[in-house]
């Protein structure tokens, strides 16, 4: 797998994520619902074949997608 699996919202999710961000703070920022937040993690994770959120970040961050 090379770069470009999620798309640029589900990216920007999980950037904020990994900066510590809640579900609730990332709607804000972003100006979406928390269930809209929710739908990017879960299809991002989906891609990803992963069952959590830590699990996405770690392959997000070996497949060079997001950084620390």
């Amino acid at each position: 797998m090379s770069g470009n699996i999620l798309t640029n919202r589900e990216r920007d999710v999980f950037v904020l994520l990994v900066n510590n961000k809640s579900t609730k703070e990332i709607a804000q920022i972003l100006n979406i619902s928390e269930k809209t937040v929710r739908n990017h993690v879960s299809n991002a994770m989906q891609k990803l074949g992963c069952k959590g959120r830590a699990g996405a970040v770690i392959e997000l961050i070996k497949l060079g997608e997001i950084k620390l």
